[in-house]
């Protein structure tokens, strides 16, 4: 197989992107980096899919990157994903392996494949202080002397116009934070199912989780470990609904009715961002998910070829 850059497995929830990339990665020498934007997350497993034993096949472990890199609770965003992205994209090129880019997270598969590049740029103080008395004019006037304004809402709403001039003069001060994202070829893999096949998955899935993987017991353990409620509730999906069963908020069977929808509609989610990125010029290369597993690894190794 020729080696591309990089090998995207992409597909809504329920589709099996991990076990066709863990079974590719070990026909390739491959090592995969995960695109999802909870499994980073150490503690928070069952809810976010996140089975570490599938990265095992036939007793060899595969080699994985971004999951489990941050304790719940604490933030995470897409600059941080791509930062991370890169240290690990670059250690396997040295590596001389495949890099493999599994996941559902639409913004995570983006900011590498559309090569963001995103600064955190800090507040500066002094500057927002020497900014508040000046008329919305005079910043603007600033504000266009950094930069043509390309987006009209940065000089029509105040706060907006600060950030902006906030924005531009880090820029202007630490140019040697702004690289190029390196140009990455990729090939994109997406699994597909009949919407009414998915949805059969899905809630298939839910209730497994709940009965037999003990999803409710992570999510009271996490609150155990003094996660706050309100935290879990914005991670969404399952962390939301079962934090609010556990606090007596909703009953079972609507925790379990609400969740089911709610997934459902995380699913229709990311099939619109999907479609959203074939109009935007990304080629995406769609397998028969009802196909067999090793058969769907072939069909990726042949494109590849």
């Amino acid at each position: 197989m020729n080696k591309n850059d990089l090998i995207v497995v992409l597909g809504c929830t329920a589709t099996g992107k991990t076990s066709l990339a863990v079974n590719l990665a070990n026909r390739v020498q491959g090592e995969i980096i995960s695109a999802d934007s909870r499994q980073v997350y150490r503690g928070m497993d069952v809810g976010t899919g996140k089975d570490l034993l599938e990265f095992t096949v036939n007793r060899s472990d595969i080699p994985h990157h971004l999951i489990d890199i941050v304790d719940a609770g604490e933030e995470y965003n897409v600059y941080e994903y791509q930062k991370d992205f890169l240290k690990a994209y670059k250690g396997i090129q040295q590596r001389n392996a495949q890099a493999i880019l599994c996941g559902g997270t639409g913004m995570y598969l983006e900011a590498v494949l559309k090569g963001y590049r995103l600064i955190n740029v800090p507040e500066n103080e002094a500057l927002r202080t020497n900014l508040k008395g000046k008329s919305d004019k005079e910043l603007v006037d600033i504000l266009e002397s950094y930069k043509e304004v390309h987006n009209t809402t940065d000089s029509i709403v105040r706060e907006r116009i600060i950030r902006a001039v906030e924005i531009a003069q880090f820029k202007e001060e630490n140019k040697e934070l702004i690289n190029d994202f390196p140009k990455i070829k990729s090939k994109l893999f997406g699994i597909h199912f009949e919407r009414e096949v998915l949805k059969k998955r899905i809630t298939e899935r839910l209730k497994h989780r709940l009965k037999h993987q003990g999803m409710i017991e992570e999510v009271a353990g996490l609150i155990k470990a003094g996660i706050a409620s309100e935290k879990l509730k914005f991670y969404g999906l399952e962390y939301k609904l079962i934090t609010q069963y556990l606090l007596s908020e909703i009953d079972r069977k609507q925790m379990f009715e609400k969740l089911n929808i709610a997934i459902h509609q995380f699913s229709k989610r990311q099939a619109t961002w999907f479609r959203k990125m074939e109009r935007n010029g990304f080629e995406i290369n769609w397998i028969d998910g009802n196909l067999p597993l090793d058969e769907k690894v072939e069909i990726i190794i042949c494109h590849c070829e």
